[in-house]
């Protein structure tokens, strides 16, 4: 089997270490000015050239090169691609829909599951996506896939609400998740550009390494004490099958964009569908509680003040729209039914629930001083072709799709800047002369240039 080592960083190309390698000059940033509100809506689970590989002026499929070409275990070429496996089945089996003997290339998805229909899911995890990536060569992602071929499937989305917007305004093509792995990780990082800490975590929670460094056993826990895969908090709400508190994340104390926020006086909330049920204890089947980053913070836990003021559900973001009361920040999480995330949501769903939001901002009074920040938190274990570029030990990880959609936007732009997650953080802190959380966010660039100077 071809070695794989982790926790060494990732090894890229050196075009991509140089464009690092200078930090990023802040000219742009006046070009916030005239933005007094943002909405945030965080999709779920794709990459980008799972849905705007063939987006024209991107760098998409056709740039793709050897990183199109999988290998296996042993670093051996597939002939053809193994079969998709659809994970929903128990126990998971190949999926009828899709042909044998795939060729070894990214295909359209399209031609076999139309987006009113569910894929399998796909693994998404903090130690595989960084085997996945492999260096930057990103040509172990069918070897370390659980639904195999799917990850190298992708939608034409230019024709979905998504897709239109993308062309009326902003695409970023050069944005990538803020951490490796999955929604957990990715969800902390977009609020405090930090990873969770869970100290004298128990054994069967923590991941093992051979002496080589190769991963022996997955975990939500590293070796030294750092939560990277999905974990509950210990705060409501978590799932209430859960009984055991030490298979719940204890409570975290690091500050959050929200706390930068309220330190100005700046008003903030962070919806979610389906919250006000979770609550009072009757979640929602597809709620997923690992997708609600505050609720894991001490300063925001069970009866606090200010998870009462800005904690919310998605019936007060459509109020709040009504009524122009928008506050100057928002975040919205979409349930799991209208998010995008494989396996249980269907892409035309979740699209149409988008477009009719957007329709809902852009009647408000509000428009004409609102940025509207579309991504989904990472890549949900697709394949992209783009090297991550080189960070630190949490990430960037695999690249993925942002759409900027205001009156202020560039109107039928590809912003080709490299940016991460906590870009849209670094955007907050500077046109709200904002503290970075941390050393990331303080260096990386933030989205003044899809906006017009």
């Amino acid at each position: 089997m071809k070695s794989v080592r982790l926790l060494k960083g990732l090894a890229l190309g050196g075009a991509v270490a140089a464009a690092m390698a200078a930090p990023p000059a802040w000219a742009g940033t006046p070009a916030l000015a005239g933005i007094d509100h943002f909405v945030i809506i965080y999709m779920e689970n794709r990459s980008f050239d799972s849905l705007y590989g063939l987006f024209p002026g991107a760098n998409g499929l056709a740039n793709a090169g050897s990183a199109a070409i999988q290998v296996d275990r042993d670093g051996k070429p597939y002939e053809v691609l193994p079969r998709v496996i659809d994970t929903t089945l128990t126990p998971p089996a190949p999926d009828p829909r899709f042909p044998e003997n795939l060729p070894n290339r990214p295909f359209d998805i399209g031609q076999y599951v139309p987006l009113t229909q569910k894929t399998g899911d796909l693994i998404h995890r903090f130690y595989t996506n960084q085997i996945q990536i492999d260096g930057g060569k990103n040509d172990l992602f069918v070897a370390w896939s659980d639904a195999k071929a799917l990850t190298m499937g992708y939608y034409d989305a230019s024709n979905t609400e998504q897709g239109k917007l993308a062309k009326a305004y902003t695409l970023a093509d050069n944005f990538f998740q803020g951490a490796f792995g999955g929604s957990f990780l990715n969800h902390f990082w977009l609020v405090c550009a930090c990873t969770p800490r869970y100290a004298n975590a128990p054994a069967r929670l923590i991941a093992t390494f051979d002496s080589q460094g190769g991963l022996t056993k997955d975990g939500a826990v590293t070796p030294d004490g750092f939560a990277v895969n999905t974990i509950q908090s210990s705060f409501q709400p978590h799932d209430p099958k859960i009984t055991d508190p030490t298979s719940l994340l204890p409570p975290q104390t690091m500050p959050t964009i929200g706390d930068r926020l309220s330190e100005k006086g700046i008003s903030w909330a962070w919806y979610s569908g389906g919250w006000n049920d979770a609550v009072a204890g009757k979640a929602d089947p597809l709620f997923q509680f690992h997708h609600q980053p505050l609720a894991y913070f001490q300063q925001f836990g069970d009866g606090t003040p200010a998870r009462a003021e800005h904690l919310k559900d998605y019936a007060d973001l459509e109020r709040a729209i009504a009524d122009g009361a928008l506050p100057a920040v928002v975040f919205y999480k979409p349930i799991g039914e209208l998010n995008e995330h494989p396996g249980y949501s269907e892409i035309a769903d979740a699209d149409e629930h988008l477009g009719k939001l957007m329709a809902q901002l852009e009647q408000s009074p509000q428009w004409a001083s609102t940025a509207v920040i579309i991504t989904p938190d990472e890549n949900g274990g697709s394949w992209d072709h783009v090297a991550p570029p080189k960070g630190d030990r949490w990430g960037p990880g695999t690249r993925i799709p942002t759409i900027i959609v205001s009156p202020h936007a560039r109107k039928g732009f590809v912003d080709h800047t490299e940016y991460d997650t906590t870009s849209i953080l670094a955007t907050l802190e500077h046109r709200f002369d904002l503290k970075p959380l941390g050393e990331r966010d303080a260096q990386v660039h933030d989205l003044s240039n899809a906006f017009e100077p």
